[in-house]
């Protein structure tokens, strides 16, 4: 397991304390669960991206038109 030192500002990092402690998780941990997260969020855009590279544009605007039409309604 690496280790990884950061700076930021005394502010955000009571913040992230304050954080840490209303989820009862150490920041350590709170930081590893935000990280992960944001990786995730990374790793989807990157895959609907290739996949919209290949993708046929027309039926993906369909497809969307359809959730439109279902959401709009319901």
């Amino acid at each position: 397991m690496a280790t990884l030192t950061i700076r930021m500002p005394d502010d955000k990092h009571s913040r992230l304390k304050a954080l840490a402690q209303y989820r009862h998780v150490s920041v350590n941990k709170l930081v590893e669960e935000l990280s992960t997260q944001a990786l995730a969020e990374f790793d989807s855009e990157v895959r609907f991206r290739a996949l919209a590279a290949r993708g046929d544009t027309d039926a993906g605007l369909r497809l969307l038109d359809k959730l439109d039409t279902h959401f709009s309604e319901g």
